[in-house]
């Protein structure tokens, strides 16, 4: 019959239990913000109970309610997360691991098993992203995890310092080796697996859908949406236009933009003018298919990128991580010159019954202008001229929610103009688009990148004319001039911004942000964007004449040959036994020659007498070495003790 295993705890645990949890802890702090509250709440709670039960010396609790608890947990991941697989499944299920083991935890090999999972889950906060305090994070929550390590093994008169001291330490030991693996190690271009990554909350960016707010709402965020490093000169505030996905139907309040796909004819409809630029973008994760350009990319180098029919770029999947690329835009083009008929239907329909009152005025308006750009100019006109405000915070619209703003709140932000110039141009038979995506940037002086953010978020509205093809018209600049020129951050540090409900922070903390934003870009140029090319680049250099993955390889192999070599000397130089004690050496061999065993904790005048007995050697002789030896070594420190004793010993035949 099998004994049950005991359920009772004796406390031995109580000193090292608290680091082990100090090192769940740890691994656990990136992924709070991504797990459900419960489980945050049943680790907290697992946690609490089991210091509990060790501090008290009670039960622990039965395999039926360990069994029922996972039962549950499981259960509640399946339901929160619709998925057990992925990070953020993964790491909720890590997560509940860590917290029922605790209740299981008898002896110091279920702390090993907690210990793991702690590495587990440091591990898995780097596959949702690497921020800049990753690499601070590393370092902490490692030294804390090997400290508990050390702590379990640790004798009763050692302290929690020096298994600190002691975790430090082989951690500077390993950092030269880590060191030299990620730069010598040949870069791949892309990683050995995919992981689909859920960061189990909503990421900040445009989608595929525009109704009024969505823009206004997304423009209150300060975080940044992507960074861009030009090769030279900047381009003026006014060009700065960053083309994301382009609406082409409506359905009387919301724009709807079509699926990404492949667009041959997209760049063959394209005439490029004047200036081109070239310049290096790292856009943040977004989930989406979009990938952002300055108006208008000629070339790209993403990789699995597209144009589509839309002169928009987008990608095959979406994009779950920061990247960088490269693109030559220029500012000044042309598109599609000529639009077949079909085409012009499709882009100036509207539904029927809606916004009445502005497909009305544009009637009007259209039958007093002689042309299409009179009429353009009008609404411009019109815009610019009466009561119309821009304003984060505008008014709630019903359906027919053009003819709500035109007419009743005029007030709005840049969808609220884009959709409403879009509708009166489709209203008089003007083909007209959506663009939505970014405009503007924040100019970072330290680091010469521009910061584009969500803040930045706009729309705009493309035309189609005979002989001009599509044309940008931006009726946001005919309300609020400054919001194209300044951008929104420079305008609310010029005061303009205040009455759109943008406020100024201090000069400290500007130049912190810029500080803060500087390192950002140097992290993801230098240690995240080590890619195979850089690598080459560093290797070049390095005075590597055309670098290859096998001399690379090589070379790796060769540094970490000789950082395991150097630190192993410098190891052996550190712990290496002391230098042995000549005075022992000296009375060694004496006793050697008196052909008798000293006994273990036997004094000097002890073994003495008993080698008078025992001994062939004249007793004359082991006293003369014998009151040598004790002068050496516990004597004043007569000068020439030592070889007194050398000599009483050579004497002895």
């Amino acid at each position: 019959m099998m004994r049950a295993q005991p359920r009772g705890t004796d406390g031995a645990l109580l000193s090292s239990l608290p680091w082990t949890l100090a090192a769940l802890v740890v691994s656990l702090v990136p992924h709070v913000p991504y797990l459900a509250f419960w489980i945050t709440g049943a680790f907290v709670s697992c946690a609490a109970w089991r210091y509990t039960i060790e501090k008290q010396r009670r039960m622990l609790p039965s395999r039926w309610i360990r069994g029922g608890l996972a039962l549950v947990c499981f259960l509640g991941v399946l339901a929160t997360y619709s998925s057990i697989s992925g990070v953020g499944p993964g790491s909720a299920l890590l997560a509940i691991m860590a917290s029922l083991k605790l209740l299981e935890t008898r002896k110091r090999r279920d702390q090993f098993v907690l210990l793991f999972i702690s590495i587990f889950l440091v591990m898995s906060s780097l596959l949702r992203e690497q921020y800049l305090w990753s690499l601070p994070y590393l370092v902490v929550s490692t030294l804390i995890i090997m400290t508990a390590w050390l702590r379990m093994s640790a004798s009763e008169g050692e302290s929690a310092k020096q298994s600190f001291n002691t975790g430090g330490r082989l951690l500077l030991y390993a950092a030269p080796l880590a060191i030299a693996m990620w730069i010598f190690f040949p870069r791949l271009a892309t990683p050995f697996w995919s992981v689909p990554i859920d960061t189990s909350r909503g990421m900040t960016g445009l989608s595929d859908t525009m109704s009024p707010g969505d823009i206004s709402s997304l423009s209150q965020s300060n975080e940044v949406a992507f960074r861009v490093r030009f090769d030279g000169e900047l381009p003026q505030p006014k060009d700065r236009y960053w083309r994301g996905l382009v609406m082409t139907s409506f359905n009387g309040r919301t724009w709807q933009a079509s699926e990404p796909r492949i667009a041959a004819p997209a760049r063959e409809q394209l005439e490029f003018i004047g200036q081109a630029y070239s310049y290096e973008v790292t856009l943040e994760p977004t989930q989406q298919q979009w990938v952002i350009a300055m108006d208008m990319p000629m070339e790209w180098s993403l990789e699995r990128t597209f144009m589509g029919p839309h002169q928009q770029l987008s990608r095959v999947t979406p994009i779950e991580q920061r990247v960088a690329y490269r693109l030559v835009s220029y500012p000044s083009y042309r598109v599609q010159a000529e639009l077949p008929r079909l085409f012009r239907r499709f882009y100036t329909e509207v539904p029927e019954n809606s916004n009445p009152r502005t497909l009305a005025l544009a009637r009007e308006l259209r039958a007093a202008a002689e042309s299409d750009l009179d009429y353009i100019d009008a609404v411009l006109a019109m815009f610019r001229n009466e009561d119309y405000y821009y304003t984060l915070q505008p008014p709630a619209l019903g359906s027919n929610s053009v003819d709500a703003f035109l007419f009743d709140t005029r007030r709005g932000f840049c969808e609220h103009y884009a959709s409403a110039f879009s509708v009166l141009m489709r209203n008089a038979g003007i083909p007209s688009r959506i663009v939505a995506g970014y405009q503007g940037g924040e100019i970072n002086p330290l680091g010469g990148h521009l910061i584009v953010r969500q803040s930045d978020a706009h729309a705009w509205t493309e035309v189609w004319l005979p002989d001009y093809g599509w044309r940008r018209v931006d009726p946001t600049a005919a309300v609020a001039p400054e919001r194209i020129d300044y951008g929104t951050r420079d305008a609310a540090l010029d005061g303009v911004g205040v009455s759109w409900g943008f406020s100024a922070p201090s000069q400290l903390l500007q130049d912190l942000t810029m500080a803060w934003d500087m390192l950002n870009m140097k992290w993801n140029d230098w240690i995240l964007g080590y890619s195979p090319d850089k690598q080459k680049s560093f290797m070049e250099w390095l005075g590597m004449d055309e670098p290859s993955r096998r001399k690379m390889l090589l070379t790796f192999v060769i540094a970490v040959i000789a950082l395991i070599l150097l630190i192993s000397g410098f190891m052996m130089l550190r712990y290496r036994p002391p230098n042995k004690d000549r005075l022992a050496v000296l009375y060694n061999r004496f006793v050697k020659k008196t052909g008798v065993d000293r006994r273990i904790g036997e004094t000097e005048q002890a073994f003495a007498a008993r080698a008078a007995r025992e001994s062939q050697l004249p007793a004359e002789a082991i006293e003369s070495v014998t009151i040598a030896y004790l002068n050496a070594r516990y004597g004043p420190g007569v000068p020439g003790s030592e070889e007194t004793l050398r000599q009483a010993i050579l004497k002895i035949a």
